[in-house]
Parts: C-alpha cells; structure tokens; sequence
C-alpha cells in the first residue's frame, strides 16, 4: 500500500483573527478551548484565524491522505513554526502561541528552520518507493520548499491547480475537492515558483 502524506503551511499566528481567538474576552468555543489547561487543536484553530484557506488545506487532506498503519501511521502534518511538522490535533495553548508568534517563518531562522528539518527527516525515514508527501503551501518562495525539497527529492508534490492563484481561490478548490471526493492533480516542484496560471 502506497502512502500520501500531507503537509500544511501556517495560519498566520499574529492577524486579526488571531488577535480575536487569543483575546481573554472571547466566549466563542475555540477561544475557550484555547485558554483551558487542555488548548485548542491546532487545526481548529488555524481553522479559525485562517477561515477558508487552512479549512480548504485540513479538509482537504483528512479526505485524501493514506496512512499505512504500519509504517506511515500519521500522514496529516502541520508546520508549527518554532516546534517543527505537528499533528493537527497538537494542542495549542497560550505558551505555545507565544512561540509562534515569535517564531519568523524564514529559513534563515534556526528555531524555524531546524524542527521542520528534523520531523521532515523523520518522515521520510518512514517513506518507501511510490510513497507521496503533498506539500499544501505556497511554493512561491523558499520557506517552505528549500526545506523540503531536499529531503523528500521528487516525492513532493503540490497541487498544480495551485499554480497562479490566491489563498481563498486555493480554499474554494480544496473544499470542492474534499465534497466531491475527486482528487487534484499534482506536479513536481520543478515548475517554476512564480509562473502565471495560463488562461
């Protein structure tokens, strides 16, 4: 059995919306899971302060990723800037929060730089011939790619219907995607990062 794991880009940990989930005076569910002793899934709240582009990437990829129980048993993965590649259901409570927030999502940045090295490497111990990581992020730049690439090679894909579009066109496509249950196509990295999209 061939594994597809995916792994997502950050919601933005410093915008409005996150502003309104950490604020002491929300009363909507997942700001108070956030300030239990337990935190907030950390999809559920990228969820939130990225409301239609991290809940297109999470739905997305809950629908199409294949773990293989004895080898890849985890094959949904979120960068956490400053803790590396985390399961959507990592807890995210006010003192992780803090390190996301100071965390610069830079490759120049160790505290980013070297977590995401780490589980990446960790990941791909796990991988074999025909195994797919699904990177669901911009490739537009280096902050995600220069990191990955050299360490899964050609077993990163992106989604090629990505290639030219902004973050809620990409949403709207994942969330169609995961409702119709018909999977995008992906491409190798070699395309080029800041290609238009053709009409």
């Amino acid at each position: 059995m061939q594994a597809t794991v995916f792994i997502l880009s950050p919601a933005n940990a410093n915008g409005i919306r996150a502003k309104q989930l950490i604020s002491s005076r929300a009363q909507f569910p997942s700001a108070q899971r956030y300030r239990s002793a337990e935190g907030v899934p950390l999809s559920e709240a990228f969820a939130f302060t990225s409301a239609l582009y991290f809940r297109g990437k999470i739905g997305y990829a809950r629908r199409f990723a294949v773990p293989v129980p004895d080898r890849v048993p985890e094959a949904i993965f979120v960068i956490a800037p400053g803790f590396g590649l985390v399961s959507p259901d990592w807890a995210l409570t006010p003192l992780r929060m803090k390190k996301l927030q100071r965390t610069p999502v830079d490759v120049r940045n160790r505290s980013y730089r070297v977590p995401v090295e780490r589980d990446a490497r960790s990941i791909a111990g796990q991988l074999r011939e025909g195994d797919r990581v699904v990177l669901l992020g911009s490739i537009a730049t280096g902050k995600y790619v220069d990191l990955l690439r050299p360490i899964f090679e050609d077993r990163l894909l992106f989604p090629i219907s990505f290639v030219g579009l902004g973050d809620m066109s990409r949403g709207a496509i994942m969330l169609r995607a995961a409702v119709s249950g018909e999977e995008l196509a992906y491409s190798t990295l070699d395309v080029e990062r800041h290609r238009k999209r053709e009409p």
